[in-house]
C-alpha cells in the first residue's frame, strides 16, 4: 500500500477506461478458462477418449503441480523492474506461447490410449502453466493500480463482469463453432473453435497491457524468498481467506465440470446447455455488478461475503431436491445461485488486497505478487480437486460416455450439482467468521500505513 506522499493524498486515480481495461484482462482470462471449466470434462471423455478414472488423476496431478507453480511465478514477478512496472511486462511475454498452447490442448492426435494420456498430461501441464504467467501477475495489478479499498472492490466488479462476459461468450457460442466448423467432426472442430477464441483472448490481453498502470510501489526491504514466505504464513487472515478460496472453488467446480453431463444426461437434453450455462452466466454478471453496492449495503466486506454464500447454499440444496422435468426449479436455482456466486469473487479479489495491507503493516513488507499468487493457487488446488470429485463420482457410479446413463449415474449427477456444494457453501461460511478484517480494522490499516509513509517521507523513523 506504499505510495509517493502525493498518492497518498489521493487515493483513487482510476478512470473508466483503465477500469474497462482491467476488467477485459478476465474476459480474456476466461475465453479460455470457461472452455477448461465447462467444456474440457466434456471434450475428455466423449471427444479426445479419455476415461474418466484416468481424467481424474490426470486433473488433480497437473493443477495441484499448475497450482504449486503459482507462487514461484508471483515471487518472480515481485523481484520484476522494467520501465513497465513488475506485473504487466509478465502479461505481454505470455501472450504468444498461451495461444499456441491452448489450441495444442484442444487438438487431438492420431495416438492410441496411453500416447493420447501422454499428450494430454504434456499440453495441459504447459498451458496451465502459460496461464499462470499471465494470471497471477494480472490478480497482482488489482493490489498496485490503487490503494483505495472501495475503489479495488469497485475495480475487482469490473474484473469479474469481464470474466463472466467470458463465459457468456464461450458458452453461448463455442458448440455452435465446433459443429459449424467440424461439419461432424467434433475433434476438428474443438481445434478451430478455440484457435478463434484464443486468437481473440490474445488481442484481449495485449489491451490489459496499454490501458493499466502501476502505482503502487512496494517499500525497501530485504529482498528474501524465505522471509516472503514467512510473513505470508504469517499472515493469519490471509490464510483464512486461502482456506476459503480452495473449498469456495471445489463446490463451484463440481457444478461447472457437472452441468454440463447434467444437462445431457439427468435433464436429457444436450441442445438445453448453452441456454442453461448463459442463464447462470447473465446472472452472474448482474450479481458481479451489484457486488460493490451490495458490499456498500451492507456495510462490510465480510458479512456481505457470509450473506451471499448463504444464499447460494441455499439455491444448490434446492437443485438437489429437482427432478429431471423440473425446469423452472432447475432454471430458476441456477440464475438465482449464480448471482451471490460472482458477487463473493469481487470481494474474495478486494479481501486478498486488503490482506497485502495486513502484511505491509505487520511485516514492514509487502509481497503482493505472492499475495495472489497464494490466492490462485488456493483457487485452482480447490478447482483441481473439485473437477477430480467429478470424474471419480462418474467412475464410481458407472458413467459410459454417449450412453443413456443408469440410475446410479443420473443420482450421482444430481448430487454433484447440488448437495455436495450446499455443504460446501455452509463450510465456507462458517470459515468467514475467523476472518479478522472488517471495515474498522481496513481503516486503522489504511491509516497507520499513511502514517508510516508521511514519517519516512519527513525522513523520521516510523514508530508503527
Amino acid at each position: 500500500m506504499s505510495t509517493t506522499p502525493s498518492d497518498a493524498s489521493r487515493p483513487s486515480l482510476i478512470r473508466w477506461p483503465e477500469r474497462l481495461g482491467y476488467g477485459v484482462g478476465d474476459t480474456a482470462c476466461c475465453l479460455f478458462w470457461a472452455i477448461v471449466s465447462s467444456y474440457l470434462n466434456l471434450f475428455y471423455t466423449d471427444v479426445f477418449g479419455l476415461a474418466p478414472a484416468a481424467l481424474a488423476w490426470l486433473l488433480l496431478i497437473t493443477r495441484i503441480w499448475d497450482a504449486a507453480f503459482d507462487p514461484v511465478v508471483g515471487m518472480i514477478a515481485d523481484r520484476t523492474s522494467t520501465r513497465w512496472g513488475k506485473f504487466r511486462p509478465w502479461i505481454l511475454w505470455s501472450i504468444v506461447p498461451f495461444m499456441v498452447a491452448e489450441i495444442a490442448l484442444f487438438t487431438t492426435p492420431h495416438l492410441g490410449p496411453t500416447g493420447k494420456l501422454v499428450y494430454a498430461y504434456i499440453t495441459y501441464s504447459v498451458v496451465m502453466l502459460i496461464y499462470s504467467a499471465i494470471n497471477v501477475p494480472y490478480g497482482a495489478l488489482l493490489g498496485v493500480i490503487t490503494d483505495d479499498s472501495a475503489e479495488r472492490t469497485t475495480l475487482a466488479s469490473y474484473r469479474f463482469i469481464g470474466a463472466f462476459v467470458g463465459n457468456f461468450i464461450v458458452q453461448g457460442i463455442l458448440l455452435y463453432l465446433v459443429q459449424a466448423l467440424g461439419r461432424g467432426n467434433n475433434r476438428l472442430g474443438y481445434t478451430l473453435a478455440v484457435t478463434i477464441l484464443a486468437c481473440g483472448s490474445g488481442l484481449l490481453l495485449f489491451y490489459v497491457f496499454l490501458s493499466t498502470n502501476e502505482r503502487i510501489q512496494p517499500p525497501q526491504a530485504e529482498n528474501s524468498v524465505r522471509r516472503d514466505l514467512r510473513d505470508l504464513l504469517g499472515n493469519r487472515p490471509w490464510l483464512v481467506l486461502f482456506a476459503m478460496g480452495a473449498i469456495s472453488l471445489v463446490y463451484l467446480t463440481l457444478r461447472q465440470v457437472a452441468s454440463v453431463y447434467y444437462v445431457t444426461y439427468y435433464m436429457g437434453d444436450r441442445g438445453l446447455i448453452p441456454a442453461f450455462l448463459l442463464a447462470g452466466t447473465a446472472f452472474s454478471i448482474l450479481g458481479a455488478m451489484l457486488a460493490p453496492w451490495m458490499a456498500r449495503r451492507v456495510g462490510c466486506k465480510k458479512r456481505t461475503f457470509i450473506l451471499l454464500t448463504l444464499w447460494a447454499a441455499a439455491c444448490n440444496a434446492a437443485t438437489a431436491l429437482a427432478g429431471p422435468r423440473d425446469l423452472v426449479l432447475i432454471f430458476g436455482t441456477q440464475m438465482l445461485g449464480s448471482m451471490p456466486l460472482a458477487a463473493i469473487f469481487p470481494l474474495m479479489g478486494s479481501m486478498f488486497a486488503d490482506t497485502a495491507d495486513y502484511g505491509e503493516l505487520k511485516f514492514g513488507r509487502r509481497a503482493t505478487g505472492l499475495i495472489f499468487a497464494g490466492s490462485t493457487f488456493s483457487q485452482k488446488t480447490g478447482g483441481a480437486i473439485g473437477a477430480a470429485i467429478v470424474n471419480l463420482v462418474l467412475s464410481s457410479v458407472g458413467y459410459v460416455a454417449n450412453a443413456k446413463q443408469s440410475a446410479s449415474v443420473l443420482g450421482g449427477l444430481r448430487h454433484l450439482m447440488g448437495t455436495l456444494p450446499a455443504a460446501g457453501g455452509l463450510l465456507v461460511a462458517g470459515l468467514a467468521l475467523f476472518y479478522e478484517i472488517d471495515t474498522k480494522r481496513e481503516r486503522e490499516i489504511g491509516a497507520a500505513i499513511a502514517a508510516r509513509v508521511r514519517s519516512v517521507a519527513a525522513g523520521r523513523p516510523s514508530d508503527s
